[in-house]
């Protein structure tokens, strides 16, 4: 097992985590490498008692009030850390019930980007849901959380979507550009992709020299044994993407992430979050 580069299942307390788990597994066994779960726990130092103190006064009151919260504070920590701690045994045994040897678990207090940022030292793949605890409460179809944590990082991420099916079949987005080019570079000495066909679709504007680029990554991802279909389809690449999805039977889509600040996303949209929201299949996001 390489011991050098590990997958990270980034998961919180929703019933996601489990298709998390599920395909950080799969990753780890084609890659061989080790497996680590990481959960993150907020800190709040607030605790509401619902009772109205504003009309009280005197030193002896605050200085006992603050003893009060504060172990109130302690006490939300402790049964957090507790929670957290048979979470993540579970889908421990999760894994090793699905033939991995061992998988490492960790709890860390923090905000969720600069907690990512730190473990990312020795990670080779991160794994994630396009869904998770907020979405679960709001039915939203995608986390508010993606964003944030694929801006904060720069090793490929994979964001699963709910229920594990074991991909067969995946499909480049690509746009020629550097972050594709890269990818397709990747994709050609990954295990993760061996056996695998691996299509290629370029759509959106037209490209002059489209043919020409599709036929440079077709090339290299044969040249090292993967089949690699090509499509150039112009037009809206949101449509053309989830149409050859469906039509092809794509299991794992792959594309460049959140290229734009996020000012001009938040002005113009995010052609990721659209991509992501339409798919609606696990996608290698590459930053």
């Amino acid at each position: 097992m390489n011991t050098d580069a590990k997958v990270l299942a980034c998961v919180d307390q929703s019933h996601f985590a489990d298709y998390v788990a599920d395909y950080a597994v799969w990753a780890a066994t084609r890659m061989d490498a080790p497996l680590a779960f990481l959960h993150i726990l907020d800190r709040h130092p607030e605790i509401a008692t619902g009772n109205d103190h504003s009309g009280t006064i005197g030193f002896g009151f605050q200085e006992a009030l603050l003893t009060k919260l504060s172990d109130e504070d302690e006490v939300h920590s402790r049964d957090a850390r507790e929670q957290g701690r048979l979470f993540l045994n579970r889908l421990r045994q999760r894994a090793i019930a699905q033939g991995l040897s061992n998988a490492d678990v960790r709890q860390r207090h923090g905000a969720l980007g600069q907690t990512l940022a730190k473990q990312e030292e020795g990670v080779r793949l991160f794994v994630l849901g396009q869904r998770g605890e907020s979405a679960e409460a709001t039915h939203r179809d995608l986390g508010r959380n993606v964003e944030q944590m694929v801006r904060a990082l720069h090793r490929p991420i994979l964001a699963v979507t709910e229920g594990f099916k074991e991909p067969r079949r995946a499909m480049v987005a690509f746009d020629g550009k550097s972050v594709t080019r890269k990818g397709v570079e990747m994709i050609a000495t990954s295990p993760l992709f061996r056996d695998l066909p691996v299509h290629l679709l370029m759509s959106g504007k037209p490209h002059k020299d489209g043919s020409k680029q599709l036929d440079w990554a077709k090339g290299l991802l044969e040249a090292t044994g993967i089949e690699a279909p090509t499509a150039l389809i112009p037009g809206d690449a949101e449509r053309s993407i989830a149409e050859y999805v469906q039509q092809q039977d794509i299991d794992l889509l792959i594309m460049g992430a959140y290229a734009h600040s996020p000012p001009r996303s938040l002005l113009i949209g995010s052609k990721t979050t659209d991509l992501l929201r339409s798919a609606k299949i696990p996608t290698l996001l590459l930053r």
